[in-house]
């Protein structure tokens, strides 16, 4: 069936426009409390949520709709996504619910689901609750009608949880680390476990209003950590995005580590610590050649997958594998969490710079990237990939870079973009090539 309200991560769009409106909620709260009831035990869901100024109007709907079917809520309140994920496996609840649109900005918000085993739903979950929005819903008696509440402790979980995955001989008191938290969910989370384990912290992005969420500051925004790192003479900075499952490094010389680099680090540091599943890693189609030549110089093969963190985590439960992630900076660590965790991978990084005695600059640039350029061009309506003058200009594009060079054009799965991509060893004929294609994409738009 087509789908209609799941895109690649959960469901996200501008709040109080369709699909992400309260009634809506409400209604994904009745359909997914519906399908996730099984057995006669008293079910659960743990629902948390990052700093949006919906999150609370997006919270209360969605809580009215899983006490409505018969569910008993939890409320955690500000929490990464990994830390929900976690959470929902944990308390033994049935579902696990983020209420998030990661690294967009506050006008937006979007709804992520897990299961009971603290994974993002599968294909199949998803096309039965959008089947099951599609009819009334299936309403309890008085009697049973689900509780809510909320729970103090849940942060003090993730926290400790987090931690546990820091090698227990290592501390970080020898290093000053930047964090920048995007104002979003890990705001509190994220700066304590840093101090906890020792380091001395200098804070950004703490200070949400509802408004300010992702707004020129964390992982997609790293220019105020880059100034801040290189001002306070620290040795290391990272950056979050609003729910805090991605993660961008900044070395002691501002410069700026994509996911590409993170993966290349951890996945020859577990590679010579025989910590390595499957002598590989996954990562998707945007990953650059740069990584895949520096694995092989490892012995490490690179699975790809198409883009977004669940089909990356889909090909790594396939290949058993335990590291993989995406060049933005998820990154998935599956010996520690379900899902992407910045937090986890930046302890797992900060490992590496205490053991190696390395500057960061040293540690976290081990290959040289092919050139490579990413545009996005917005649209509105039909779609403008089906034009006959965008196809050409992708058959051209493709006849110019030949066998040394990669094209990639895809819609985004969680905004009303067309992203552009192009890889290859001569940079000006890459500008040339998307520039042509982004140009014939908003003329077709």
């Amino acid at each position: 069936m087509t789908r209609s309200y799941f895109g690649t991560d959960g469901i996200r769009g501008r709040t109080n426009q369709s699909p992400m409106t309260a009634d809506i909620a409400m209604r994904v709260g009745q359909a997914a409390g519906a399908h996730f009831l099984r057995g006669d035990h008293r079910h659960r869901v743990v629902i948390g949520k990052d700093t949006r100024l919906s999150g609370y109007m997006m919270e209360s709907a969605l809580v009215a709709g899983f006490t409505s079917v018969g569910m008993d809520v939890i409320m955690v309140g500000p929490m990464p996504t990994p830390g929900v994920a976690m959470l929902a496996q944990s308390m033994r609840a049935d579902l696990g619910v983020m209420i998030s649109a990661s690294h967009n900005p506050y006008v937006d918000n979007g709804i992520k689901l897990f299961g009971p085993d603290g994974y993002k739903l599968s294909d199949a979950d998803e096309a039965a609750i959008e089947k099951l929005l599609q009819d009334p819903p299936a309403l309890v008696s008085s009697e049973h009608i689900g509780r809510a509440r909320r729970v103090d402790d849940a942060q003090g979980r993730y926290i400790n949880d987090a931690k546990s995955t820091f090698p227990p001989s290592l501390r970080l008191d020898e290093l000053k680390v930047v964090i920048d938290c995007a104002n979003g969910a890990a705001y509190q989370v994220a700066p304590s476990a840093l101090w906890e384990l020792g380091a001395e912290v200098i804070t950004l992005g703490v200070s949400p209003n509802g408004t300010n969420i992702n707004d020129n500051c964390g992982s997609t925004y790293p220019q105020a950590l880059c100034e801040r790192v290189v001002e306070e003479g620290a040795d290391i900075g990272l950056a979050l995005d609003g729910d805090a499952d991605r993660l961008i490094v900044v070395d002691e010389k501002g410069q700026v580590v994509d996911g590409d680099q993170l993966m290349a680090l951890i996945a020859s540091d577990w590679k010579h610590r025989g910590k390595l599943e499957g002598d590989a890693i996954v990562a998707t189609v945007m990953s650059n050649l740069g990584l895949e030549k520096f694995l092989e110089s490892e012995g490490i093969a690179l699975e790809r997958s198409k883009v977004g963190d669940r089909y990356v985590l889909e090909l790594m439960r396939a290949k058993g594998c335990n590291v993989g992630g995406e060049q933005s900076g998820h990154l998935i660590l599956t010996d520690y969490a379900t899902t992407g965790d910045g937090l986890v991978a930046g302890l797992q990084i900060l490992a590496a710079l205490v053991t190696s005695k390395k500057p960061a600059s040293e540690l976290l640039h081990l290959f040289e990237p092919y050139p490579q350029l990413l545009k996005n061009v917005r649209y509105d309506g039909s779609d403008p990939l089906a034009a006959d003058s965008v196809q050409a200009a992708i058959v051209e594009g493709e006849a110019k870079l030949g066998a040394g060079g990669r094209l990639l054009i895809r819609k985004s799965g969680t905004e009303p973009l067309i992203r552009v991509m192009a890889e290859g060893e001569d940079e000006r004929l890459i500008e040339t090539v998307v520039d042509d294609i982004c140009n014939a994409v908003a003329e077709a738009a």
